[in-house]
């Protein structure tokens, strides 16, 4: 079981962060390690319920499914349906503070398989650091008024 949790300070507001991780249409636009997003159940606020999706991992890509739960602007949760994982969780947290939001990205990804302390630190830094840092200059440039 690989577990990390990462945090990242977004100069934008919690709302701001919420509805760029929420469009799920444009999540390959900015999100380099996402190949595909497919919401397959919206919600009764039009939001996805339960979305695909295919990650590029460098060596193959991995598809999973997820059902997310939304609390507005605070949180995104999500629980595993299933795909190339044992189990895989996380979830986005964002706390206002003065001038920016601080993001919080847990995750947590059973392979299936046993993964080396160099390979799980690199997946750290390569996966969850740029993901935060895509997440980032999307929302800063979003808020901005930029596209």
């Amino acid at each position: 079981m690989y577990e990390d949790t990462r945090t990242i300070d977004v100069r934008a507001r919690p709302q701001d962060c919420f509805a760029v991780l929420t469009d799920y249409a444009h999540m390959t636009d900015w999100q380099s390690r996402v190949c595909e997003v497919r919401v397959l159940e919206t919600d009764e606020h039009g939001r996805g319920k339960v979305v695909e999706y295919a990650i590029d991992a460098q060596l193959r890509v991995v598809r999973y499914r997820l059902r997310h739960f939304y609390d507005e602007p605070t949180s995104i949760g999500s629980e595993y349906l299933g795909g190339d994982f044992r189990h895989f969780a996380g979830d986005y947290r964002f706390a206002a503070g003065t001038g920016a939001t601080e993001v919080t990205f847990r995750l947590a990804i059973d392979p299936g398989f046993a993964v080396p302390g160099a390979v799980a630190r690199l997946l750290g830094r390569a996966v969850m650091g740029r993901s935060l840092q895509d997440l980032k200059h999307r929302v800063e440039r979003v808020s901005d008024g930029a596209h």
